[in-house]
């Protein structure tokens, strides 16, 4: 009775651990809680390919077009004129920008002139005698000169014993070493070339010049210049006369200019070429910080995008049944935030905004303006 006893109980833990045992290994296989994929909402726009303009910007400062430094040629005391010498002041053609003290070399000049006089006054009974032919010029010439104005050209000589006699006489040599005084006494005097405006001056009345000095900048205000410069490749669209617009770097005004020339040599560092546009307007100054649009050409069948969309091997996002994919595009030309592309087919759906963790085959769902209103409504 015992064995059996025994038997017994042990048949039944034998049985109790099986189920126990299948009671662990089914609640291990439970099936793991499924884990719901969220769309996160996109932009997009179907693509329309079309002709692009493709407009090449680039950005500089405005020169002018004329524009004088002024240098002294001798030494003396800047004296006033009748204007005086300051930043700003306008002065017409013509006109005296500055005088140099010139007193003590004008009163040289006079003795030089005094000296060429006296010269051939008495060279004129010897050529009334010798040569009664050639008398009547030197005459009319001699009273005809006046030591307060600049000594006039001599009389042409018609042969050799006139040339010989005159030139004896030192009278040739007296002549242009009286010409040459005339000449470096008008230095004393600059005299403005042009019509415009004093941008720079570096002396004051009473000031010591010295030669090769400094003594300012002169401008023409009316017609200024913008160096731009654009990528070789672009080299062959710029043309003379091609229209450029001209906009301060506010976007509030803009105007109007032209290439006036192209530089014909690559910058070897940068691989760009420059070009100058011309600009007349009231409203500009010297040193107005400017940016250039050129319409360099036309590209068809093509887009403009963010720069941003492009990835680094040339693709960009697309949806296709509300999966992110990408696609390959030939990109044409660059600015400083868009990028010219082709090859995208028309009514492709283009991501207008980049979407952080993007990949291929990411869930997305399409942002839609109208649903979005009526959810509001």
């Amino acid at each position: 009775m015992r064995n059996l006893i025994l038997s017994v109980l042990g048949v039944g833990v034998i049985v109790g651990s099986i189920f126990f045992a299948k009671y662990l290994i089914d609640s291990k296989n439970k099936p793991k809680p499924v884990i719901q994929k969220r769309a996160k909402t996109v932009f997009v726009e179907k693509v329309q390919n079309e002709t692009v303009p493709i407009i090449v910007n680039s950005n500089g400062s405005l020169t002018a077009k004329r524009r004088v430094e002024l240098f002294a040629e001798v030494q003396g005391i800047f004296k006033g004129s009748s204007r005086p010498f300051k930043e700003g002041q306008n002065f017409k053609a013509g006109q005296t920008l500055l005088r140099i003290d010139a007193s003590e070399f004008a009163a040289g000049v006079q003795s030089q002139k005094s000296n060429l006089y006296n010269l051939i006054a008495a060279a004129i009974p010897d050529l009334r005698l010798d040569f009664p032919d050639f008398y009547p010029k030197w005459q009319n010439y001699l009273d005809n000169y006046d030591l307060n104005k600049p000594t006039p050209e001599l009389p042409k000589f018609t042969s050799d014993k006139e040339r010989y006699f005159i030139t004896g006489r030192n009278i040739l040599t007296t002549y242009y070493s009286v010409k040459n005084a005339e000449q470096r006494l008008a230095k004393y005097y600059i005299t403005a070339p042009f019509s415009g405006v004093l941008t720079e001056a570096l002396v004051t009345e009473g000031t010591l010049i010295r030669n090769g000095q400094k003594l300012g900048e002169f401008i023409d205000p009316s017609v200024y210049e913008l160096e731009v410069t654009v990528n070789k490749s672009f080299a062959g669209l710029l043309k003379v006369g091609e229209r450029v617009e001209l906009t301060n770097l506010d976007k509030t005004q803009s105007w109007e200019g032209k290439i006036v020339r192209v530089n014909g040599r690559v910058n070897p560092q940068s691989q760009t070429i420059s070009a100058f546009a011309e600009v007349t307007s009231d409203d500009l100054k010297e040193g107005m910080y400017l940016e250039a649009l050129i319409d360099a050409k036309e590209e068809k069948n093509a887009i403009e995008i963010d720069r941003k969309l492009l990835l680094e091997n040339q693709e960009v996002f697309v949806v296709k049944d509300s999966l992110l994919d990408v696609l390959p595009v030939k990109p044409v030309y660059y600015s400083d935030k868009k990028v010219v592309v082709k090859d995208i087919p028309d009514g492709t759906q283009i991501l207008t905004r980049p979407v952080p963790g993007a990949y291929p085959g990411m869930l997305v769902k399409i942002y839609n303006d109208s649903s979005a209103t009526n959810k509001a409504e």
